[in-house]
């Protein structure tokens, strides 16, 4: 609990004159900026003040104050931020705080119990329990944009513990206090919470934070293939073994993959040391790369499993790292 913070994010908005405040201020006396306030949660990751949240939590803000669970408020600076994953990274100047320590979310099962941390409708350090229900859920609530390189990764797990608005950015945590997700969004007909959440993995989020931290930037890397799901039909048609796998629909031209010798309609049935069965779990475990680094990759083709090694690359097709922080 002391390592979650609440945080109040302020926007700054225009607004059109008011005829009943132009009636008692005179005309045009109420345009103007008038501030706006969020709320959502953090977490602790250092002990000098680093704290991931969600990116919506504080995108566009003009300001951001952390509110430590002793009572102490403080203002952050935005470290970086990522879109894709809804995940930012800022920081306050403090020092021997209490940190949440990073589990292995690629060790939770289903069935396993955690409690989510953090602060809905301003309600201070309110902890819920639940059982992680699912794994690699791709929800669609992230937003798309190739023109802003925007390509959304969801992955989320799947809990029923309790999280309303005001919990995003907070912590899913282990029995023990292992961080093992960032609380970010429930399933609602309400806006309340109505039975199951959804939380960015830890393995995701320690690979995204620590991007922020050293190139203010995230190294995205990209395999150069189009994937979907193994169904029924597919399985009959292709005259697969079985619907395990994620098929390789399509190929970039000139692409890590298509180098690398993987052929349209080969199914891809692991990475590195993990079985992927669907898209969400096969863009996790990518996710965890950077551009430049050799990945095995287990391929079924005609029945015969092969291990390719692939050199995965950025959007540009190369293996570069971009570093923001370089200019500073």
């Amino acid at each position: 609990m002391n390592a979650v913070v609440h945080i109040k994010s302020e926007y700054v908005q225009s607004y059109n004159s008011d005829p009943l405040l132009d009636y008692f201020w005179g005309p045009h006396g109420s345009r103007g900026l008038r501030p706006q306030i969020a709320t959502g949660s953090g977490v602790i990751i250092s002990e000098d003040g680093f704290i991931v949240t969600n990116n919506h939590v504080i995108e566009g803000a003009s300001k951001i104050l952390i509110t430590l669970n002793d009572g102490r408020e403080l203002d952050a600076k935005v470290i970086g931020m990522d879109p894709n994953t809804d995940l930012a990274l800022v920081k306050i100047e403090a020092r021997d705080l209490l940190f949440a320590e990073f589990g292995n979310s690629d060790e939770l099962k289903l069935g396993d119990w955690v409690l989510a941390v953090g602060n809905p409708f301003n309600l201070t350090s309110t902890v819920t329990a639940g059982i992680v229900s699912a794994k690699s859920r791709n929800i669609n609530i992230l937003r798309s944009n190739a023109n802003e390189n925007i390509f959304p990764l969801e992955s989320f797990i799947q809990t029923d513990a309790a999280v309303n608005p005001g919990n995003s950015g907070g912590a899913l945590v282990t029995p023990n206090g292992q961080l093992i997700g960032i609380n970010t969004a429930i399933a609602s007909k309400t806006g309340s919470y109505s039975g199951y959440s959804f939380a960015i993995p830890s393995n995701i989020t320690f690979k995204v934070v620590n991007d922020l931290k050293k190139y203010g930037v995230v190294q995205r890397a990209f395999i150069g293939v189009i994937i979907q799901d193994v169904t029924q039909n597919m399985m009959n048609e292709l005259k697969l073994p079985n619907t395990n796998g994620v098929l390789v629909s399509g190929l970039s031209v000139g692409g890590a993959a298509e180098d690398a010798g993987i052929f349209t309609n080969d199914v891809i049935l692991k990475i590195e040391n993990t079985f992927v069965n669907d898209v969400p779990e096969l863009q996790e475990q990518i996710a965890k790369h950077q551009p430049g680094d050799l990945v095995d990759i287990l391929i079924q083709r005609k029945g015969e499993n092969k291990v390719y090694k692939i050199s995965l690359r950025n959007q540009n097709g190369n293996t570069e790292l971009i570093n923001r922080n370089a200019n500073l």
